[in-house]
């Protein structure tokens, strides 16, 4: 694979198991590079060297570059002076388990790793607490080979600290990945599997004693006795280890147990390794996820990462992992082998509706942060600070999703808010959202020539001629049953009425392209709306009005539009003047939220009218703006917990995905008329915010729902994708579409000046 400039790609060796062989870490690695792949698929090459034992030989996918006999002990000398011939690869990344290497005495995977002269990262998937001499002594060693080590909890790199004397420093915690999901209606999900009307508990994963699947078993006749419409599911083949030692020895005791127990009716065994989509779509429809294991020890478990990732509620033993995630009310913790409580968990949590929706809750806001996109730009970030200046971070643009969109509309309008990705239609409508949700869905079909858009658009439409009352004004607060609500007498409505004129003017523009009728019915909404526009006065009100206007009076000029649209901007003008002293260039005596309206309004009314005044005011306050929003090759918006008063610092924290659509939007219409590179540069930087390049490094955007995050706080993402959020992405995303095709890029600026970060 090759970058932009026609040089390979650094390329990044991972050591490792891998499909089609079966086990945990296999499965990790796949969907670790597979997100890796998916986020920054120009910024290196992946391949990998495929770890087997003497007695199992695979066929592998291209990507698998080396295979490492680990029953072999020359192998690894002749594996290491490989990789150091190997030009191409710059890091060298093991995914560690004693188990892969314990067929070879202790020095021949050691003296490799010392013989290896590329930057070494390894992971520990098991960590071992209070070891004896010998195994700290191993660990110590193998970790003074690294560069760099990650662990998947901050247990464990508090072990490899505390009890092996691992250097912190070199430590990086990256938790075990999980998958985002749609998060499917479980009564659906049953139906489809055969399983309607039933309370369903589940465990998944290769079977092993380890699993203490007995456990529940044991626990089953007290739950039925409660709750007679419980199905157990025990889902996943034998471990072939486990196979080969001992056959189906395991499988055979608990199918007895089950037999002695009389739970033929309540018991189901899933004896296959499950495709993935398969596999969330059992984990989505499970009401309790049952976790037994009974290893003390077992630092990290996939299993029950992608159980909670997929909004199950968790029963688990005391594992270091259930500690720490399942703390302060996401899951309820057991102790080892213990039936009695097991069944008294399982039927709290199936008696009580309301916990288990709140563990769940709790749960899955515990484990977002670990979603594959967010371990994927974890591992990039090491990459980068491992490699140096060999690897240039660029985040992928995600394929563009209206699913969430489409969920969220009814044949009335856009609903207001969503909990998770769930519309919460008693949240109602408003005008707010439509207006946007139309501009948004314009620009979609401008770009695709989509056809399923346009009823949307009609729709959105539709909503705004509801909303339009006899003096000209629009109403805001739609309530589930069409009817407006008392919100409107108690809230401010003219930043509303603002966005509406602009939605207005921008679907007028695109005359041509849309429907004649479409065209015609919003003139006649805005013909309408001007009598009440020009007795606005509020800033943002007045801003969102004048690009409605420049949208209007480009396909529809007339003296009238060009005298409202100078009165508008003429009070921006005066606004600025009173404000502005110094080093403080603004409108007002504070930044609050969609600041870069106001800076654009001006620049589009000069586009208009050519009066110079409004073009270097725009300029002036606009990059006063930018001082104030970016910093570090990131952007950081004006947070809505505390707005920047002027003479004081600004806050940090809470900031929102609208604030950063309307500053990419607003940097493609300077960049459009100044020609700057650095408004271009900045508005990828910006777009990069919902990718995981914020303070968190973690995704506002859910590739999977479509839905975007509604904000960014100090510690974590609000989950909920409302409709304010997931429009302004898609508004973002349909800005940048057009301006980071490559070939348009390397006509703009220099190569070196285009990394995403």
């Amino acid at each position: 694979m090759q970058n932009k400039n026609d040089h390979p790609l650094s390329e990044i060796l991972f050591i490792t198991s891998y499909p089609p062989r079966e086990c945990g870490i296999a499965t990790y690695s796949l969907d670790l590079i597979d997100a890796l792949n998916n986020k920054f698929n120009n910024s290196f090459s992946l391949r990998v060297c495929a770890l087997e034992p003497q007695n199992e030989k695979y066929t592998y996918p291209e990507k698998v570059k080396y295979v490492l006999d680990t029953s072999l002990p020359s192998a690894y000398a002749a594996l290491a002076d490989i990789i150091n011939r190997d030009s191409l690869v710059k890091i060298v990344v093991i995914e560690h388990e004693f188990g892969f290497f314990a067929s070879v005495p202790d020095k021949y995977f050691l003296q490799f790793l010392y013989q290896i002269n590329k930057p070494l990262i390894l992971t520990f998937h098991t960590v071992l607490p209070r070891p004896d001499s010998a195994l700290k002594r191993r660990v110590r060693n193998i970790a003074g080979a690294c560069a760099a080590v990650i662990v998947m909890t901050n247990n464990a790199a508090g072990i490899l600290t505390t009890d092996y004397g691992v250097d912190r420093e070199k430590i990086t915690v990256i938790g075990h990945g999980t998958h985002l999901v749609p998060h499917l209606d479980k009564t659906m999900l049953k139906e489809k599997y055969g399983m309607p009307g039933r309370k369903v508990l589940s465990t998944f994963g290769l079977i092993s004693t380890g699993k203490s699947i007995e456990t529940t078993l044991e626990a089953l006749p007290e739950i039925i006795q409660a709750h007679p419409e419980v199905l157990f599911l025990i889902i996943g083949k034998t471990h072939p280890t486990v196979v080969k030692q001992e056959g189906e020895r395991y499988r055979n005791m608990l199918e007895s147990r089950i037999a002695a127990l009389s739970l033929q009716g309540h018991v189901r065994f899933i004896n296959s390794f499950l495709s993935l989509p398969d596999l969330l779509e059992y984990l989505q429809m499970t009401d309790i996820y049952l976790f037994t294991s009974k290893d003390p020890n077992q630092a990290v478990s996939g299993t029950f990462s992608y159980a909670i990732s997929c909004a199950c509620p968790i029963i688990s033993t005391p594992i270091p992992h259930a500690r720490e995630v399942l703390r302060d009310d996401a899951g309820i913790i057991i102790d080892f082998q213990n039936p009695g409580q097991l069944a008294a968990a399982v039927n709290l949590l199936l008696d009580n509706k309301p916990l288990r929706r709140n563990i769940s809750t709790n749960g899955l806001q515990r484990i977002v942060s670990t979603a594959w996109e967010n371990a994927a730009t974890a591992h990039a970030l090491l990459f980068q600070k491992t490699a140096g200046e060999s690897i240039d971070l660029q985040y992928s643009l995600p394929p563009v999703n209206l699913s969430h969109i489409k969920r969220m509309t009814t044949g009335f309008g856009m609903i207001q808010f969503a909990k998770v990705n769930q519309p919460d239609l008693k949240s109602g409508y408003t005008i707010d959202d439509n207006a946007r949700a139309m501009i948004a869905m314009c620009m979609y079909y401008e770009w695709t020539g989509d056809e399923s858009a346009i009823p949307y658009i009609r729709t959105y439409l539709d909503f705004i001629a509801h909303c339009i009352q006899p003096e000209g004004d629009f109403l805001n607060y739609v309530d589930s049953n069409k009817q407006f609500t008392e919100q409107n007498q108690e809230t401010n409505l003219d930043d509303a009425n603002g966005r509406t004129i602009w939605a207005l003017g921008y679907l007028i523009a695109k005359r041509g392209l849309l429907p004649e009728a479409f065209i015609s019915d919003a003139d006649t909404l805005m013909q309408c709306a001007l009598r009440h526009i020009e007795t606005t006065h509020s800033t943002r009100a007045m801003a969102f009005a004048i690009k409605g206007l420049y949208y209007y009076h480009s396909v529809l000029p007339s003296l009238p539009l060009l005298s409202l649209m100078e009165t508008l901007a003429d009070r921006l003008v005066q606004m600025y003047r009173h404000e502005a002293a110094g080093k403080w260039k603004w409108f007002e005596g504070y930044l609050t939220y969609g600041n870069s309206i106001l800076p654009e309004a001006l620049l589009c009314a000069w586009l208009t009218t050519g009066n110079l005044v409004y073009k270097n005011m725009a300029a002036a306050s606009f990059d006063f703006l930018l001082e104030h929003t970016f910093c570090d090759d990131r952007i950081k918006v004006i947070s809505n917990k505390s707005w920047l008063l002027k003479g004081q610092t600004a806050a940090h924290f809470g900031e929102q995905p609208i604030d950063v659509a309307y500053t990419i939007l607003a940097l493609r219409t300077f960049y459009d008329v100044f020609d700057d590179a650095a408004y271009l540069h900045k508005m990828k930087t910006a777009f990069n915010w919902f990718l995981g390049n914020n303070h968190l490094h973690q995704i506002i955007y859910n590739p999977c729902t479509g839905g975007c995050y509604d904000g960014l706080e100090e510690s974590n993402v609000n989950l909920n994708q409302g409709a304010e959020s997931t429009v302004s992405y898609l508004m973002a995303r349909m800005t940048v579409e057009q301006y980071f095709d490559q070939a348009a890029i390397a006509a703009h600026q220099p190569e070196s000046q285009f990394q995403m970060y």
